[in-house]
C-alpha cells in the first residue's frame, strides 16, 4: 500500500512505549505498527512548508526565500536568548514573536546521550524531549517568556552539553545519570532574574520509552538527495529517526519539506 504526501515531524502521543505517526494532508502512518515490516520511501519532490511552492528545501522545511524571510525562523528558534518580544522590539514579525516569546518557557535537564540543558516551551512537554530521544528529563525552572529562558540555558551550557550526540542517542549509549542529584547544585548557577523562579523541589522525572526492536551498532543516515529511494525493515522509531534492519537511520525532520511515496 502506498501513502504520498509532504514530510513532517512525526507526531507523537506519551504513551509506553512513546507512539509515533508519520501524518500527510489526506492520510497518515502509525509507525509502531509497522514495526519488523519492511518499508520503501521514494522521494518524488519538494513543497516549502511555508510558501508551498515546489522550490528545492534550503533548511526546516522552507525554501530559501522563506527561510530568510519567515519569523519563524528567525535566530531566536536556536537561540532563545536573542529573543527580544518583552522588549517590544521587532526581529520580523512582532506579532508573531510575542505569541510565541511571551508565554511560560522550560528550562530543562535531559539524557539522551549526556546530560543536556535545553529550553522548551512548556506546551511543548513532553514532545520536545521526545523528538530529542531522551530516555529521561527533568524541568529545572519554569519562566514567563523565552528571553530568560534562553540566559538560562546560556549559563548552564558551562556545565552541560547543549546537543545531543545522535550516533550515540540511536546505538543507546546512555550513560548513568543522577539528575535530581544534579537540580540540588544548579541555584547558584542560574542568573540572578531567574533564581526567583527556582524550585528546588520540583523534581518530577520524566521517563520515556521508545519502540525500537533492535538498537543498531552502527549507524549510516538516508541521505534523500543522494538516495531518492530506501528500501528496508524498520525496526526502530526513536527520537525522529526511522532505524532499520541494515542499520540506516532516517531523520525525518531534517526532511521535511520532501515530498515522498511510501510503500508498506
Amino acid at each position: 500500500m502506498a501513502y504520498e504526501g509532504v514530510l513532517t515531524k512525526m507526531q507523537t502521543e506519551f504513551q509506553d512505549p512513546i507512539q509515533y505517526y508519520l501524518v500527510f494532508e489526506n492520510s497518515f502512518l502509525h509507525m509502531n505498527q509497522l514495526l519488523g515490516k519492511p518499508l520503501a520511501i521514494h522521494h518524488t519532490g519538494y513543497q516549502c512548508l511555508h510558501c508551498g511552492k515546489a522550490k528545492k528545501i534550503f533548511r526546516q522545511g522552507f525554501c530559501y526565500d522563506c527561510f530568510m524571510q519567515s519569523p519563524s525562523a528567525g535566530d531566536w528558534i536556536m537561540k532563545p536568548e536573542l529573543s527580544t518580544a518583552h522588549l517590544d522590539i521587532e526581529d520580523r514579525d512582532l506579532a508573531y514573536e510575542k505569541r510565541i516569546q511571551l508565554q511560560p518557557h522550560i528550562v530543562y535537564l535531559a539524557l539522551s546521550s549526556e546530560v543536556k540543558v535545553g529550553v522548551t516551551r512548556k506546551s511543548q512537554v513532553p514532545t520536545r524531549w521526545i523528538d530529542q530521544g531522551a530516555v529521561q528529563a527533568l524541568p529545572i525552572v519554569e519562566v514567563p517568556n523565552r528571553y530568560l529562558a534562553g540566559i538560562t540555558e546560556v549559563a548552564l551550557k558551562q556545565y552541560f552539553a547543549d546537543k545531543t550526540n545522535w550516533k550515540k542517542m540511536l546505538k543507546n549509549e546512555v550513560p548513568a545519570a543522577d539528575l535530581l542529584l544534579m537540580l540540588t547544585t544548579l541555584a547558584e548557577k542560574l542568573p540572578e532574574e531567574v533564581r526567583p523562579y527556582f524550585d528546588l523541589n520540583a523534581n518530577k522525572i520524566w521517563e520515556l520509552h521508545y519502540p525500537v526492536l533492535q538498537y543498531p551498532s552502527k549507524v549510516a543516515s538516508l541521505n534523500l538527495d543522494k538516495s531518492p529511494f530506501y528500501e528496508g525493515k524498520l525496526v526502530g522509531v526513536k527520537g525522529q529517526y526511522l532505524i532499520f534492519e541494515d542499520q540506516t537511520v532516517f531523520n525525518v525532520r531534517t526532511y521535511e519539506g520532501y515530498a515522498v511515496k511510501i510503500e508498506v
